[in-house]
């Protein structure tokens, strides 16, 4: 299982946590102080993490980016 940290446009309220179990919601600024989150957790293989970037479109969020965290 590898870790990985999505970027997300805006500060989500701290609500999503429980729709998104498993996963450490940090709210933090851009270089340009633009609101951002960063969502950190556990993805089991590459099925799931479509799985999940698919949620985040289907949620309305804005994607920045996706990194894996650690050994892949």
């Amino acid at each position: 299982m590898s870790s990985y940290t999505i970027y997300l446009a805006g500060h989500l309220d701290p609500r999503w946590a429980t729709a998104f179990a498993g996963w450490t919601l940090t709210h933090t600024f851009s270089a340009d102080q633009r609101p951002v989150t960063a969502m950190t957790g556990p993805i089991r293989d590459q099925a799931a993490l479509y799985g999940l970037i698919s949620r985040v479109r289907d949620l309305g969020f804005v994607l920045i980016s996706l990194q894996p965290a650690g050994d892949l």
